[in-house]
């Protein structure tokens, strides 16, 4: 896990500002007055620390992300397929980014169980990743990934497990910030905004649990 943090996952406080504008985009699937919402796989907590939520929590199963987190953030270092001790139906939202492509068969189901389970119903689940569609060239750059996605496939494999698919973006942001781009939050702004998303890679879905 060290090494992953010090080659292909390294801070960068520019990563941020694009964040800010990510969450602004994506705020209009959280209620900033009540709900619980939980970062899952939460790395250096750019989503939830910047996202608006009356209670929030971060999972990783690095124990340094504890000190990313800002003031409100609740940490839990663990796997994400190893949240048993989280009551039941607490979550009003689940997010996660660049995170399933990570596990295998075995370890998804095992997470899709404590999903259900942690989740109200009617609560959503935010997803960020990779579509192998149109990543399929550098996919496998990331010596970590175990598990390929298109947003058909994934929109499917949730939506067997008890979802319902409410937005599904293939293409919504590059593949990885780790470029020569300008990390800027305007810029990201108005690439959102945009209709035309060059070099989108990633893909936004969104489903309710039923």
């Amino acid at each position: 896990m060290s090494t992953y943090y010090d080659t292909r996952y390294t801070f960068d406080d520019g990563r941020s500002r694009v964040w800010k504008a990510i969450t602004e985009y994506l705020q209009k699937y959280v209620d900033e007055q009540n709900d619980h919402i939980l970062d899952l796989g939460s790395g250096y907590c750019d989503f939830i620390n910047n996202i608006q939520a009356p209670v929030r929590y971060a999972v990783d199963i690095n124990p340094t992300g504890r000190q990313y987190c800002a003031e409100g953030v609740t940490f839990f270092n663990k796997s994400v397929d190893s949240l048993r001790e989280l009551p039941d139906d607490f979550l009003d939202v689940l997010f996660a980014s660049n995170l399933l492509e990570h596990l295998d068969d075995a370890e998804l189901q095992r997470a899709l169980v404590q999903f259900n389970r942690i989740l109200k119903a009617g609560a959503r689940v935010i997803l960020i990743q990779p579509n192998y569609r149109y990543a399929y060239k550098e996919y496998f750059d990331d010596f970590t990934h175990k598990k390929v996605f298109t947003h058909t496939s994934l929109r499917d494999f949730f939506e067997a497990n008890g979802f319902k698919s409410i937005a599904v973006v293939p293409k919504f942001l590059p593949f990885s910030l780790k470029s020569r781009l300008p990390k800027s939050y305007f810029l990201t702004k108005i690439y959102l905004a945009s209709f035309y998303r060059p070099m989108a890679k990633q893909m936004l879905l969104v489903f309710k649990k039923r």
